[in-house]
Formats: structure tokens, C-alpha cells, sequence
């Protein structure tokens, strides 16, 4: 039934099963999904909201029947009406709670996190799909962040920033949850430091390669490889020649007989 309703919502809804692959190496290609446990904690704040949601509907049909029978004789088509109520109340509350949990399960199913040894690209969402891709060059920050409930459930959230990605503006726009394509996140992961550890090496890798940015920007990022850019050989190689001719015409100028005056 569900893998109906799924074929249904994403055919509806038009979203493509998978996401392509960001550009780089194919067999550098590693693919990245949300742990399980990620939607069992989820689902259990899912569960939480729908028990006070039943309870408010308990609340609400009871003061509405009350009200009814305050004010009425007790007709049959009086106790007709508020059967109709609770039951259209119901009804509601139950393809509601059918309808959440199947969005819910696909939320957790349709994240994707790809990474190649020159980008990665990550999507996430089914009514609102967000997909953004990162390349290593403009890569600027990387960190974990893991909540208490989070550590309960063995998981955590890895985040990338890219140049602009950082600043008040877009600290506002996380606090009203708005979509920043400067800030990616990994959520739900339970190998956040395998992910962590892959992404800074490349990171390195590609830095070293001389293919990325050079400038102090990124010398953050750097630190947490504990790794340093190589200089260039061949432009050390350039310098000592310079150096090596500077210091013969030096020796040469220095053995001329002094000019007269």
C-alpha cells in the first residue's frame, strides 16, 4: 500500500527518485543517506504531536456535543447532527494522521547526500524540494552539530558553508528556517566524522592539487586538515635561479676596477 502511495505522491508531486550526480571523478563517488534512526526520532515526534493533536480533538468534539445538547431537546435529528460531526471529525483526524506519516516516511526516504572528489550535491524534501550543489573550491567551513535527543539516537547533522554562507543575515534566515544555498546540511546521519573526515580530505586534496582558492579564506578549513598548501616547486625552483643570477652579477659588478671620477 505504501509503495503505491509513494509511486502516487512522487509521480503527483514530480519529483525524480534520485538526484544526478554533482561533476567529478564517477568512481570517486560516494552516496550518503539519513540513518534509520534519524526517522524513528522523527516518528516519535510525530507521535507526540498527534497524541496532543487527538486530545485537542477529544476536547474540541466534547464541548461542541456539550454545546449542542445545552441548547437543544434532544431530537433525533439533533443527535443525528452531532454523530455527524464526531464522526466527519474522525474521519478527518485519521486521513490526516495517514497522510503525515506517509509524508513523513518519504521526507526521510528522498535525502540525498553526494559527494565526488570535486563537489557534492545534496536534496532534500518532497512538497518543497531543495537541492544544492557545493564545490570544493568554494567550500569554507565545515562542522557537526548534535543535540541531546540526537545523541540519544546516535545521530547528528553535518554542516557545510560555502563563501557568504556565513554573517547575521544568514543566521536570520536560519532561525526563520529559510533555505540558504551558501549552508548545506548532511541531517540525520549516524557516520557524521566518516563524512566529516572524507570531505576535509578531499578538501586538502583539492587544494593541494593547486585546482582551488588560495586566498586566506580558506585557510580555516585548512587548519582542520592540520594539513598546510604545499608551495609550488617549480616557482621556488624560478626564485633560486633569480637569486643564483642576482648574486653572480653581484660577484661580477664587485671585481670592475672602480670608475675614475
Amino acid at each position: 500500500m505504501y509503495a503505491f502511495v509513494k509511486k502516487m505522491a512522487l509521480a503527483f508531486l514530480k519529483v525524480p527518485p534520485e538526484p544526478e550526480d554533482p561533476m567529478g571523478d564517477v568512481g570517486t563517488l560516494v552516496v550518503f543517506r539519513a540513518s534509520p534512526n534519524f526517522f524513528k526520532y522523527r516518528l516519535i515526534l510525530w507521535i507526540l504531536k498527534n497524541v496532543l493533536g487527538a486530545l485537542g480533538y477529544i476536547v474540541i468534539a466534547g464541548v461542541v456535543i456539550a454545546g449542542v445538547l445545552s441548547h437543544s431537546k434532544g431530537t433525533d435529528l439533533e443527535s443525528v447532527l452531532i454523530l455527524v460531526l464526531v464522526a466527519v471529525l474522525l474521519v478527518f483526524f485519521v486521513c490526516q494522521l495517514f497522510v503525515s506519516y506517509a509524508m513523513l516516511r518519504l521526507d526521510y526516504e528522498m535525502r540525498w547526500y553526494k559527494v565526488t572528489d570535486r563537489s557534492l550535491r545534496i536534496r532534500e524534501g518532497v512538497m518543497f524540494v531543495r537541492e544544492m550543489t557545493m564545490t570544493f573550491a568554494n567550500i569554507q567551513n565545515i562542522s557537526v552539530s548534535q543535540g541531546p535527543i540526537q545523541r540519544m539516537f546516535g545521530i547528528a547533522d553535518l554542516r557545510v558553508e560555502t563563501a557568504g554562507g556565513g554573517g547575521a543575515v544568514h543566521q536570520a534566515n536560519e532561525q526563520h528556517n529559510m533555505f540558504s544555498m551558501h549552508v548545506g546540511f548532511f541531517r540525520g546521519v549516524d557516520n557524521v566524522e566518516k563524512i566529516k573526515t572524507l570531505m576535509l580530505e578531499r578538501l586538502k586534496k583539492y587544494r593541494d592539487s593547486g585546482l582551488g582558492d588560495t586566498d586566506d579564506s580558506s585557510s580555516d578549513i585548512l587548519d582542520d586538515t592540520k594539513g598546510s598548501l604545499p608551495a609550488n616547486s617549480s616557482f621556488i625552483e624560478a626564485l633560486k635561479a633569480v637569486a643564483r643570477e642576482v648574486s653572480t652579477l653581484r660577484s661580477a659588478t664587485e671585481k670592475l676596477p672602480p670608475m675614475e671620477a
